[in-house]
């Protein structure tokens, strides 16, 4: 393939736009990747939001009954794998799995680390850093949410409530939410992706191919056809065709030369055979 010029050209031209192409599908896909998880990430923080509002008068009042039947009904919703709320000492109060009631929640967990990271733990994190995602014992991929329950005036002037004032944290939400339905999607995004990055991989490099086929690769094999017969056949000397662009002046210049070198020839032949001819 190397051999011919075509080879030669064509070659480069289909591995440099492959390589364009496919670097610009990545980096496409990675930046509607990312739109996609910070989208999910909003939509989770929200959810969490709503819950703690929702939740807000039952810990007010201490209404754990109350606060249990919420927990557990949302829990019950499609595409949540937990929801629970545990202490300031990290032991778990509410949950829709009771199995974890009462449990002692490692700090050195992903979920917790980002805020018990140093001797202090952080009393505020961010919406990103309050996301995570890991893979539950089920195999499903899990977006959660850690959300700071914050002490409040209500809190703490309450007759039931025991909460100093200087206390800012009382506990944290802790909601997970199945990924399947958004790796559905990206994964659907992905082969539409790919499916439309072939369609123009075989357009663009099918379109260059045409175009240097016309425009350079028949004209330079009609030249060389042309060189090969002139070659070959010593008085044959044929006239060029239409050539594009600057192939037309080298078609022409060689037909030239190759006009001259025959008359030159002739001439040399005339004179050979005047010398010859007998006195």
């Amino acid at each position: 393939m190397f051999r011919t010029l075509a080879g030669r050209a064509l070659v480069p031209v289909g591995l440099a736009v492959t390589g364009f192409v496919v670097v610009c599908f990545l980096l496409l896909y990675t930046a509607i990747k990312n739109v996609v998880r910070n989208d999910a990430v909003a939509h989770a923080t929200n959810l969490a939001d709503i819950i703690l509002k929702s939740a807000h008068d039952a810990m007010l009042k201490s209404e754990r009954q109350t606060l249990t039947t919420i927990i557990n009904n949302i829990g019950e919703q499609k595409g949540v794998e937990h929801i629970r709320i545990f202490n300031k000492k990290g032991i778990v109060n509410f949950s829709n799995h009771p199995e974890e009631l009462n449990r002692q929640v490692d700090k050195k967990e992903q979920g917790c680390i980002n805020c018990h990271a140093g001797a202090t733990p952080s009393l505020t994190l961010g919406k990103m850093d309050q996301s995570r995602t890991f893979k539950n014992r089920a195999g499903t991929e899990v977006l959660a949410i850690t959300a700071p329950i914050y002490n409040e005036p209500q809190c703490s002037n309450a007759a039931c409530h025991v909460h100093p004032p200087t206390q800012k944290v009382l506990g944290t939400l802790d909601i997970g939410l199945s990924q399947d339905l958004m790796l559905a999607t990206l994964s659907s995004i992905r082969t539409e992706m790919i499916i439309f990055t072939l369609m123009i991989l075989v357009l663009t490099v099918g379109g260059v191919t045409a175009l240097l086929r016309r425009s350079v690769f028949m004209p330079v094999q009609k030249l060389n056809e042309m060189a090969v017969q002139a070659d070959h056949e010593d008085d044959v000397c044929p006239p060029p065709g239409h050539f594009p662009l600057e192939l037309d002046r080298i078609a022409k210049s060689y037909y030239n030369l190759c006009q001259r070198l025959r008359k030159s020839k002739q001439e040399l032949d005339s004179i050979r055979n005047g010398a010859n001819r007998p006195q």
